[in-house]
């Protein structure tokens, strides 16, 4: 006998809280889940605030059996995406459920029908809610926490997947590097001093002062150096700013690196400070009122770092831009008491930054997968 599952449409802010508050559920004995904070998710979420949502449909679903909470699940269109792509998929986004196969197919279900009506041929996902934000289940790595602003799930999420037709359509990495096994790769070394000693490049740290001319300085390089890779949607002014409100609040200027050659911007590197080593503390996923003394207090002792935006305007590849970002980047960090990093998300046929990333002795260390069915 088939188990009854209920499907609710979010219409209220008590659908929509009870959508955000649902994997204290899923997580509750997981010690490695770091919990999102919650006005983050509100803002995230909300379609008047987050220029997202005003450009694209989506739909949100609750998934109740017996009575209780048990899953959740967006369906999304990216019209971005389709319109640069030339194609008709739709996304799948924030599920999370419990450890019932009848639960993961009724909500995929009705995501497919929601996006099947909507003239899509194709589903892919999780995307939360973009290729520009979250994506994948993660598949290995279960044993350590998540980095600053990637994901975590439990390992029946794929087993679930699988089990729907659901089948790997990209998988990303991401590599941890800590000092005591880093290597100072003397090609590297040697491929940095050749470039700059035959080429005017410099790197400026981030100027907080301008800050709005610099971030779209690395919007424009980010959509020109992106450009052919998979998954890629160019991101607009808007959702751009939306992006950087936050992003000046958080970002460690001398980390964050802008290259110029003759004047003119042509890559950049931003690594964050792991701010998940304070926030996988805040249990209850508030920053007010007392979490805030706790993230003050304990905002320089974060030692970890990730590397998650690398960007080099195409017709500049061949200088070798790189390596230079690479060793600057690591002895700005071990200067200012960074001990460790994480570079993700990286796409595993992107042979030439794993390549590197190898020779610095980077591990990849956590695989996300990205699943997808037609229609």
């Amino acid at each position: 006998m088939t188990e009854a599952i209920e499907i609710r449409s979010i219409n209220s802010r008590k659908d929509l809280m009870a959508f955000i508050k649902f994997p204290w559920k899923i997580y509750a004995n997981d010690p490695h889940w770091v919990p999102p904070l919650i006005m983050d998710r509100l803002k995230t979420l909300d379609g008047k605030k987050n220029p997202f949502f005003k450009h694209n449909p989506a739909a949100f679903f609750l998934a109740y059996k017996n009575g209780e909470l048990v899953g959740r699940i967006a369906a999304i269109i990216n019209h971005q995406h389709n319109q640069y792509h030339q194609d008709k998929t739709g996304f799948f986004g924030f599920l999370e459920a419990i450890k019932n196969q009848a639960v993961f197919e009724t909500l995929l279900n009705t995501t497919q029908d929601w996006l099947r009506q909507r003239g899509c041929d194709r589903v892919l996902g999780p995307t939360n809610p973009s290729t520009n934000d979250e994506i994948g289940f993660l598949v290995d790595g279960f044993e350590a926490p998540p980095f600053f602003m990637m994901p975590h799930n439990p390992p029946y999420y794929n087993e679930m997947m699988q089990a729907l037709g659901y089948e790997k359509v990209k998988d990303v990495y991401a590599y941890y590097l800590d000092k005591a096994h880093l290597v100072i790769n003397k090609k590297f070394q040697r491929a940095s001093a050749a470039v700059l000693k035959k080429f005017p490049i410099k790197l400026n740290p981030l100027d907080l002062k301008k800050l709005n001319a610099q971030l779209e300085i690395v919007r424009n390089i980010y959509n020109d150096a992106w450009s052919q890779n998979w998954g890629f949607v160019p991101l607009t002014r808007e959702e751009f700013e939306f992006i950087a409100n936050d992003f000046k609040k958080i970002v460690d200027p001398d980390m964050a690196l802008i290259a110029e050659y003759k004047g003119e911007p042509i890559g950049f590197c931003v690594f964050l400070p792991n701010y998940n080593e304070i926030f996988m503390k805040f249990r209850n996923g508030k920053l007010l009122p007392f979490n805030w003394l706790l993230f003050l207090l304990n905002k320089k002792k974060i030692r970890g770092l990730r590397g998650m935006i690398f960007g080099i305007k195409q017709k500049y590849w061949h200088l070798g831009l790189a390596s230079i970002f690479y060793m600057e980047t690591i002895q700005r960090g071990l200067q200012k008491g960074y001990e460790h990093t994480e570079l993700s998300w990286i796409l595993e046929d992107n042979q030439l930054i794993n390549q590197a990333i190898h020779l610095i002795g980077g591990q990849a260390y956590k695989t996300y997968r990205v699943y997808g069915r037609p229609l």
